[in-house]
């Protein structure tokens, strides 16, 4: 691991959680938190294989139930919304929920080229389009009046009020894997949030982070280093597979089981235990639990890993 990335010195634990109603997502995260996750996070689609709700609306109203948890998105597709828009809402949850408790998780996505259309966004600009929105929105968190001239955006001078309770705004980390993602967090991010990964990609990940910071001359003195990680937990490894297969192949509309083999953590409590501890060797501190089960052992599922794999991960 890079030695230009300061690794936090405590392992942190988050559930992922994707409601379709109020009573819902109340139960949901009162339980989440009555279980002892230190945070929940919620990902985002404008149109998706399944039911999703918009993450900043949800995390808003879980704040108003649940004032011990830290909330997140993972992660908020930034390029099909207008950054001066984001910003605004990104403050506004800021100062709702309280300074330090919300991380901005942002990506391109493009796995479902459809929403981009619909959006009215060019998928093959969702990078270029990140970047651009991410310097726009620090500066109009931050800066008295802003005005912009891009290649994706442009306005006059505008004074965006009031700012994120936070100081410099909520910490921006930076999902993805691939070469373009990772110069995004080394030079624009607070943080990173990667997912299908193995462990040892999760530390060349890291290294190339680090290197790519000092080439840009940035001083990090702060970085989050999460993994969002698919869970399955059963009797075995194989009957933990099948459940996880079978329920992301229908997620992502494609034959999911050789990636759920390798990249999520299933089995029994030491299985799961010992694929964490492998990522937490190579620099993870927050692991975002997608508990893939059906929708009624979910909870149970949540509740046996806060009790029986976290302290084993802990130990290790």
């Amino acid at each position: 691991m890079s030695d230009a990335l300061p690794l936090a010195n405590d392992l942190r634990f988050g559930a992922i959680n994707g409601a379709f109603d109020g009573q819902q997502a109340r139960r949901a995260v009162q339980a989440v938190a009555a279980m002892g996750y230190d945070s929940v996070f919620a990902g985002d689609h404008v149109a998706f294989t399944s039911p999703i709700i918009d993450p900043l609306t949800e995390i808003a109203f879980w704040g108003a139930i649940e004032p011990r948890l830290t909330f997140g998105t993972s992660v908020y597709l930034l390029p099909l919304r207008h950054p001066t828009i984001v910003a605004k809402l990104v403050a506004t949850l800021d100062r709702l929920l309280g300074a330090g408790r919300f991380i901005f998780g942002v990506g391109v996505g493009g796995e479902f080229p459809p929403e981009y259309e619909a959006c009215g966004v060019p998928i093959k600009q969702r990078g270029g389009r990140t970047n651009e929105a991410i310097e726009i929105i620090r500066r109009l968190w931050t800066e008295p009046r802003v005005a912009h001239r891009g290649k994706y955006f442009s306005f006059g001078e505008i004074s965006m009020q009031p700012r994120p309770l936070t100081p410099g705004g909520p910490p921006i980390w930076i999902g993805g894997r691939a070469e373009a993602a990772l110069k995004r967090a080394a030079r624009l991010g607070d943080g990173w949030i990667p997912y299908v990964v193995t462990p040892r990609r999760f530390a060349e990940g890291l290294d190339f982070i680090g290197a790519e910071a000092q080439r840009a001359g940035r001083k990090i003195e702060r970085f989050g280093t999460a993994l969002f990680i698919f869970c399955t937990m059963g009797s075995s490894f194989e009957s933990a597979l099948k459940v996880s297969a079978e329920h992301l192949s229908r997620r992502y509309a494609m034959d999911f089981r050789e990636a759920a083999r390798r990249y999520a953590a299933l089995g029994t409590p030491d299985d799961v235990a010992a694929k964490i501890a492998d990522f937490r060797k190579s620099g993870a501190r927050e692991f975002l639990i997608d508990m893939i089960a059906p929708h009624e052992e979910r909870d149970a599922m949540l509740e046996r890993f806060a009790g029986e794999v976290i302290p084993l991960v802990r130990r290790s």
